[in-house]
């Protein structure tokens, strides 16, 4: 009997024991342990779903940023110049043969730019040759007939003049094309099919290329860019990073027309002297030579001074005086040709003063032209020929 009565006494110890443990396991845990219950329970659900910025609730919008200073430099230029560029569309007039009607059929488009405030437009010959009538569309959208005033096919420049007044035109600032590098930045702005205030960037990639003109004569020291220059873009200006006019697009060489990453440039020393003449004449009146010169840098890297022939016209003054071109023999050797030091009482130290040294003359003037051959100085007596 005490047996039983002990057994009963510790089955009832033990249910009390359960039912305590039950208790006291199901009571409301104290704030701090829930917190780190809750943040465990938290971290654990963080490693199944990834990394935090996987989660929607973690994603930011990231700000807005500011521009760097390369495209603020850009963008500036393009603002400060394009107000100088104007969109050309060219078209000829037909009179019908039975009614007499006159009907403008559209040719062509191109690009040009404000050459000063007199309302004179630079393009290429080949924008506006065959059209009877250009059509100028300036900056500010005023669209204004053009009257060609000159024209220059053997450097594919021409003029045309606008009666626009002197508030709506921006002249272009002109710049230097002597002393351009290889792998400088370029800047293009024009009208690539159509599509008016187009900007294009890219960098010298060659210099002294050699293009054909619309006349067939070569244009020579013609700038190489890689610079997207497609149909339309033709007449429009090639620009530095200081948004100064190097060269006037001319050309691109592709299979299927369009930009393939090699476009031509007219210098714009070449454009420095024609378009005066082309003002004042309406054609080339300069005199000149007859010689193609080398490259300033050509020289200065053979430690001379002077401007260095290269190559002199057939039948021109040079050929006539004897002048001796830069020549190469069949294995390969150079043998410079003769180096332009004066032009009558002119001292000659590079292709540019050789260029102002002629503007003070008339073709058919008889000047002494003062030569270093094979390191000794020699006078030929020449009379100037017509540029042709």
């Amino acid at each position: 009997m005490p047996n039983r009565f002990r057994i009963l006494l510790w089955l009832a110890l033990l249910a009390g024991g359960f039912f305590a443990g039950v208790a006291w396991k199901g009571r409301e845990l104290p704030a701090d342990e829930k917190t780190e219950k809750d943040s465990a329970l938290s971290r654990e659900v963080r490693q199944e779903a990834g990394p935090a910025d996987n989660l929607p609730s973690a994603r930011q919008t990231a700000p807005a940023g500011g521009l760097n200073p390369q495209e603020s430099a850009t963008i500036k230029l393009f603002e400060e110049a394009a107000p100088s560029v104007c969109y050309i569309t060219t078209s000829n007039v037909r009179t019908d043969y039975f009614t007499r009607d006159v009907t403008e059929i559209p040719r062509g488009t191109g690009s040009g730019f404000v050459w000063d405030g007199k309302g004179h437009i630079v393009t290429n010959y080949h924008v506006i040759q065959g059209a009877d009538r250009a059509t100028v569309t300036l900056a500010d959208r005023s669209t204004w007939q053009a009257r060609l005033v000159g024209i220059a096919p053997e450097k594919d420049l021409a003029v045309l003049l606008i009666e626009a007044p002197r508030q709506s035109l921006s002249p272009i600032p002109i710049g230097s094309s002597e002393d351009l590098r290889v792998g400088q930045s370029v800047y293009a702005i024009g009208n690539p099919f159509g599509l008016d205030q187009t900007l294009t960037t890219g960098i010298v990639s060659a210099l002294g290329r050699e293009i054909e003109s619309v006349s067939g004569i070569p244009i020579r020291d013609v700038i190489q860019t890689d610079a997207a220059i497609n149909p339309g873009n033709s007449g429009g200006p090639l620009l530095d990073s200081s948004g100064r006019l190097i060269g006037v697009n001319t050309a691109i060489y592709s299979p299927s027309g369009a930009s393939a990453g090699i476009g031509f440039s007219i210098p714009v020393d070449v454009v420095r002297w024609v378009v005066p003449e082309l003002i004042e004449y309406g054609k080339l009146k300069r005199p000149s030579l007859g010689v193609e010169l080398a490259r300033q840098q050509i020289v200065s890297r053979l430690g001379l001074e002077g401007a260095l022939v290269i190559y002199v016209e057939e039948g021109s003054a040079a050929e006539r005086a004897g002048i001796r071109p830069t020549t190469r023999d069949r294995f390969g050797s150079i043998y410079l040709g003769d180096i332009i030091i004066a032009l009558g009482k002119e001292r000659i130290k590079s292709n540019n003063d050789l260029l102002l040294a002629l503007e003070k003359y008339e073709p058919g003037d008889a000047v002494t032209v003062r030569l270093l051959r094979d390191n000794k100085e020699v006078e030929v007596e020449l009379r100037l020929d017509q540029a042709r």
